[in-house]
């Protein structure tokens, strides 16, 4: 693997810890970026100031005590490991130098924080000039020991199907703590050799312990006490752990079944197949520390019904909670695993709502009953996103949830976590009780704590008045990251990273980021950003003209944004295939289905609906296709339908006493998300707004200046928009909040997407002419606020843009609610952020320019 990809698959894995601060690192060739100003007053500022400071929000209306947080060590500008001290108001927390993805390298810092409901936290992060001698208590632990100074001898009760198989017991001896194991060929479960049958991890909370035999069950230690007891369990044997003690007890009766959160995997028959046919199995203790610790396990040669391949599990559990982090990675592709609970009569069997939950969302399933061993009430429970769910199951000893592997080619991944509450231990005495439980720990899954974060290595960068100067540099540093770490890996045979699949010929990676790469190469007269378009998109068109990747039958005006990108192709090339392809996507146009007044529905699925974000990814094309390949009558009906469609969106969309945008309409008033009476969405989404915001100025690029009726109405819809938007921005930052009207709403949080697409918006209509110098003030206080607020540089030089949304839509099994936009993912360096970075800064350029030179 090269390095670059190395890093990116390393900082997409920082990812499943805590979205809001994951890091994508820059690479190997490192391109010309903003370096830091060297006078009197920056140096005497970042010598008092500390490394960083850090502000934590609880999205939630319920205390989230132990929040787990990890921030790299790139993104506090360093690039070693240090010694790093936390500290709140009140004290210093505890720490933990964590190796996140397990490659013998400290990435990070780890902590976990108490969070009051709707609460804010505010951390001061700073170097220590030598590390303390340490007076943390240990919250967690992984333990793995084996006997030594014993002998082997043939097993006197071997399991059914191994007897005669040369399986053996181990007398006499005594355990010895390892760091790794891989137990002999003739070792088999009750072989009295590994304590308690495994290794095991636990927190303050629960214990588990995971057979590395031929069973590969999930076991339970009901705790008693927050101390770690592990090591001191079984040292007498398998028996008296089974008994209650005043440390606890082992709880669960595994049998044949997954136990507490085991995995599998469905076979041809659609029977459950456990990991049982394994050449070598190998635990290893990949951190133990106070506060975090994983163990992992590497099944070599599993053959199971379908291939032989290597698999790997990391389990991991962190300070103060019931939940452990399993990630299985493939060597082979898989249709699905399986992650189950045990099935004991007498027990109800819970299942999360799915219906208004979306793909990234957490859901589980659970069981509850008197199960536990003393025959207490146990809960145990799985959780996963609903995006990789296939179906939920049972069989005769298991609950099963069936999850879809995802990644590359045998490369594929599978991400759950599993938990336990026994009653002694945890005070919850019913199913609803245990019910609350688990809906709290799947929205605090779903709902990321918002994590602002201030740097002193990137405040001494970000130093210095707003010039054209400085926003050119800015530009280019967050286009030549993105150029080393992904931009040109969305060509037809490359991988889409953040959706984890190929890429399709879509509106972000083949048309919004190419654009943007291509208005900076021509700001910049520098070939390499017109390589994305060249490289990128030229990459799904066949010799023929054919779009790979693209079916018009599915009427989804989400693919035709990159038919602008194809224009300029063509109009450079003359290349025949770009025309074929371009005149494809005009065709489809011209068949999308439309509402009864004439409005394009944004997919052929989503019936009479019209989402804000539509009115950017078809009008700008067409209305370029129309002044290119039209003349005439049939030109002027182009261009009449491109501005009627702003018409109709203002129309059905704009609410009349704030001047904001809905997101969605629905002519039938039948989805969730839509009110009865208007068929409107609930809510007004910055991002969707963005897109409208930005197609208003783009689709004026190509109305010619006679059409001045269509003009006009365009014109008046830019001041109209320039002045609802003037009064929502942001009084503190100058940018704009996720959902617009609610500032500072439980979960709401400054949204750099939308912003950039806001000051997109701004300059370039100061630029043409279509706004009055009035809202230069706007303007400025916005691009300084997109730079101060989500810029975050790291060691390398490599620029990261912070605090996107990932995704918010009105498709299936999405309410519209505002707890909907807070639930999807809060991402970096996404397209669907970078780009709009990218065209705000080219406009910002001009901008500034011009009123240096005046």
């Amino acid at each position: 693997m090269t390095t670059k990809l190395s890093q990116l698959s390393k900082a997409m894995f920082m990812g499943s810890v805590i979205t809001s601060c994951i890091i994508l690192s820059g690479c190997q060739e490192q391109p010309q970026k903003p370096t830091a100003k060297t006078n009197q007053n920056t140096k005497k500022n970042a010598v008092s100031s500390p490394l960083a400071t850090v502000e934590i929000s609880n999205p939630s209306t319920f205390v989230r005590s132990d929040e787990p947080i990890y921030i790299s060590y790139a993104d506090l500008g360093l690039d070693i490991a240090k010694p790093i001290q936390i500290k709140t108001a009140q004290k210093t927390l505890a720490t933990q130098a964590v190796d996140i993805d397990t490659d013998g390298q400290m990435d990070g810092i780890y902590f976990v924080v108490d969070l009051a409901s709707a609460a804010t936290v505010n951390l001061v992060i700073d170097e220590l000039i030598a590390a303390p001698k340490s007076t943390q208590t240990k919250r967690v632990q992984a333990d793995l020991a084996h006997k030594v100074n014993g002998q082997w001898q043939p097993h006197s009760r071997p399991p059914k199907h191994q007897i005669n198989a040369g399986k053996k017991e181990y007398v006499g001896g005594e355990f010895k703590n390892v760091q790794t194991l891989t137990p002999p060929d003739y070792y088999t479960d009750h072989s009295n050799w590994i304590r308690y049958e495994g290794p095991g991890i636990e927190s303050d909370k629960v214990g588990y312990r995971f057979y590395l035999d031929w069973r590969n069950g999930f076991d339970i230690f009901g705790k008693l006490t927050p101390e770690p007891v592990l090591h001191n369990v079984g040292l007498d044997g398998y028996s008296s752990y089974h008994d209650r003690q005043d440390w606890g007890m082992d709880i669960l009766k595994v049998g044949g079944s997954l136990g507490a959160g085991g995995f599998g995997v469905m076979d041809n028959n659609n029977e459950l197949e456990h990991v049982t046919d394994v050449a070598k199995r190998t635990a290893t203790i990949k951190a133990n520390g106070d506060l975090r610790a994983t163990v992992q396990i590497n099944y070599q040669d599993w053959q199971n019904s379908r291939n032989t391949q290597d698999l790997t599990a990391n389990i991991s559990m962190h300070a103060g909670s019931e939940l452990a982090h399993v990630e299985l990675s493939l060597t082979q592709d898989l249709p699905n695993f399986v992650a189950g609970l045990v099935k004991h009569d007498d027990t109800q069997f819970i299942e999360g709502d799915l219906s208004n939950l979306s793909n990234y969302g957490y859901s589980y399933i659970a069981s509850w009953g008197n199960q536990s061993l003393d025959k207490s009430p146990l809960g145990i429970a799985i959780f996963f996103k609903k995006g990789d769910l296939i179906e939920i199951r049972q069989d005769d000893k298991n609950y099963l949830a069936v999850l879809k592997p995802k990644g590359r080619k045998n490369e594929q991944k599978v991400n759950y976590y599993f938990a336990s509450i026994w009653q002694p231990q945890s005070g919850i005495n019913d199913k609803a009780a245990f019910t609350q439980y688990l809906e709290q720990q799947a929205e605090k899954l779903t709902l990321t704590p918002r994590v602002r974060i201030k740097t002193r290595f990137t405040n001494k960068q970000l130093d210095g008045e707003l010039t054209a100067e400085k926003a050119l540099k800015w530009t280019k540093a967050l286009a030549d990251s993105e150029l080393d770490r992904k931009a040109l890996g969305y060509e037809y045979t490359g991988w889409d990273v953040n959706r984890k699949r190929k890429p399709k010929f879509e509106y972000d990676i083949i048309g919004v980021q190419p654009y943007a790469f291509a208005q900076l190469g021509q700001l910049t007269n520098e070939s390499k950003y017109n390589d994305v378009v060249d490289v990128v998109v030229s990459s799904f068109i066949s010799p023929e003209g054919e779009i790979k990747r693209y079916k018009k039958s599915n009427f989804n005006i989400d693919n035709i944004p990159p038919g602008r990108n194809l224009i300029d192709l063509y109009q450079r090339t003359d290349e025949k295939k770009y025309l074929t392809a371009i005149n494809a996507l005009r065709e489809q146009l011209k068949d999308q289905p439309r509402t009864s007044n004439g409005a394009f529905w944004h997919k052929k699925k989503y019936q009479g609906q019209v989402w804000l974000d539509g009115v950017y990814m078809g009008m700008p094309f067409l209305a370029k296709y129309g002044v290119q390949f039209e003349q005439g009558h049939q030109q002027q009906e182009t261009l009449d339908e491109v501005v009627n469609e702003f018409k109709l969106t203002r129309e059905f969309l704009k609410d009349e006493s704030t001047g904001l945008y809905y997101h969605g309409w629905d002519e039938l008033k039948k989805q969730s998300w839509a009110d009865t009476n208007t068929g409107l969405s609930q809510q007004f989404w910055a991002r969707g707004m963005g897109w409208l915001a930005m197609a208003v100025v783009d689709v004026l690029d190509y109305i010619p200046e006679q059409n001045t009726e269509q003009r006009e109405f365009l014109l008046g819809m830019v001041e109209e928009v320039a002045q609802s938007l003037a009064k929502v921005q942001d009084s503190d930052t100058g940018t704009w909040w996720q959902v617009m009207d609610k500032p500072h709403q439980v979960g709401n949080y400054r949204e750099s997407s939308a912003s950039a697409m806001f000051v997109y918006f701004f300059a370039k209509a100061l630029n043409q002419g279509y706004l009055s110098d009035d809202y230069l003030t706007v303007t400025k206080n916005a691009y300084n606020g997109l730079l101060n607020e989500f810029i975050l540089v790291h060691p390398d030089s490599s620029v990261s843009m912070l605090n996107q949304c990932y995704v918010a839509g009105l498709g299936f099994g999405r309410d519209g609610s505002y707890r909907y936009y807070m639930s999807e993912p809060i991402v970096r360096n996404d397209p669907k952020g970078n780009s709009p970075f990218i065209l705000a800064g080219v406009e910002m350029v001009k901008l500034l320019t011009t009123t240096e030179q005046h």
